[in-house]
């Protein structure tokens, strides 16, 4: 192809990927060098016929000034980054100076919101993603194995996880587990204790939590691997069944190396989506109990006091970089086997 017709080709994409991406997280990491400017406020003196008052206001022709001077806030440099919502530089050097146990340190630095939400996040990503995988991949040698009657209904079940919107799955999964849901009510009878409660219990939050994400994961993997399984070469599952190999070594030895491409594929996809976990938390309205770097954000954003908009920002930025320090392993594993093959 001509450099010019694939340049014409490409250029669409490239300057979708410039504006919807590029500029936006430009714009976030610039944004995250700045804070809210602090009220302006003044002293008023109202005068009545029983002496006079002093009142404290908001000057807010002074804080029109003030933001037409500097929209984006005031320049902070690395603040955002290292104060207390987020690294927490000082309290982490006060918590591991004090010479304490190995378990106080760790329970204070879970006491940090953003350790807190890192941990919870980390735990979301490297459990629901194998775990989402796997079931995935199960369902799909399930389904292919089943008569042409039957695929149609079992994939459509299969995929129906997919089919509902995140945020109302979770909805209708916390008022099942509500204490007068279905779930809720059947824990509290297996259980005994009446007072059992989803948003009283973390262990419970979490573990409804990962299930949920599992479940509403699979699907995904479930279409890429079911689509990757009508690929694999028939001519060689024939031979290893005629040479004596049995379903589990046919899988093993046979299919399982056929979809690792894919397998990579779906590691990234999800390792991605997971990372942001937001929706779960919301529906299950688990702030107590668990929250995510993407909730962060979200509290940010919509604090009663005024919106943290470098906080926010902050956040953000440490988000994509831990994206990046994720996906890292599986992109270098991938060019090392493209080089691999290209050799």
């Amino acid at each position: 192809m001509p450099h010019r017709t694939f340049f014409a080709f490409i250029f669409p994409s490239i300057l979708a990927m410039l504006l919807f991406i590029t500029l936006p997280i430009i714009s976030v990491a610039m944004q995250s060098l700045f804070v809210e400017h602090p009220a302006v406020v003044t002293e008023v003196e109202n005068c009545g016929p029983f002496g006079c008052t002093t009142e404290t206001k908001v000057d807010t022709e002074a804080m029109a000034k003030l933001k037409a001077d500097q929209p984006m806030g005031a320049f902070a440099g690395f603040s955002n980054y290292l104060n207390h919502n987020h690294l927490a530089v000082d309290d982490l050097r006060a918590i591991f100076g004090d010479n304490r146990g190995i378990g106080d340190i760790v329970a204070r630095v879970m006491n940090l919101p953003f350790y807190r939400a890192l941990a919870f996040t980390l735990t979301y990503c490297f459990f629901v993603t194998p775990f989402a995988m796997a079931l995935g991949f199960f369902i799909a040698l399930a389904v292919n194995t089943m008569p042409k009657l039957l695929k149609g209904p079992a994939i459509f079940v299969s995929i129906l996880p997919m089919i509902i919107t995140p945020l109302v799955g979770s909805l209708i999964l916390a008022w099942m587990f509500n204490p007068a849901g279905i779930f809720g009510a059947t824990l509290q009878s297996l259980t005994g204790d009446p007072t059992l409660s989803l948003r009283a219990s973390p262990v419970l939050t979490w573990i409804v939590i990962l299930t949920y994400g599992v479940w509403t994961n699979g699907p995904f993997s479930f279409v890429v691997f079911y689509a990757g399984l009508q690929t694999v070469p028939k001519d060689t599952l024939e031979s290893a069944r005629i040479d004596g190999a049995t379903r589990w070594q046919a899988t093993r030895f046979v299919i399982i190396p056929h979809l690792m491409p894919l397998a990579t594929f779906v590691a990234l996809v999800q390792l991605m989506d997971n990372f942001r976990v937001f929706e779960p938390i919301v529906g299950f309205s688990a702030e107590a109990n668990a929250t995510s770097l993407s909730w962060l954000v979200f509290n940010d954003l919509v604090s009663q006091d005024s919106q943290q908009f470098g906080s926010a920002a902050a956040t953000s930025v440490i988000t994509i970089v831990g994206v990046l320090i994720l996906l890292t392993p599986v992109l270098i594993r991938t060019w090392r086997d493209f080089n691999r093959k290209a050799v």
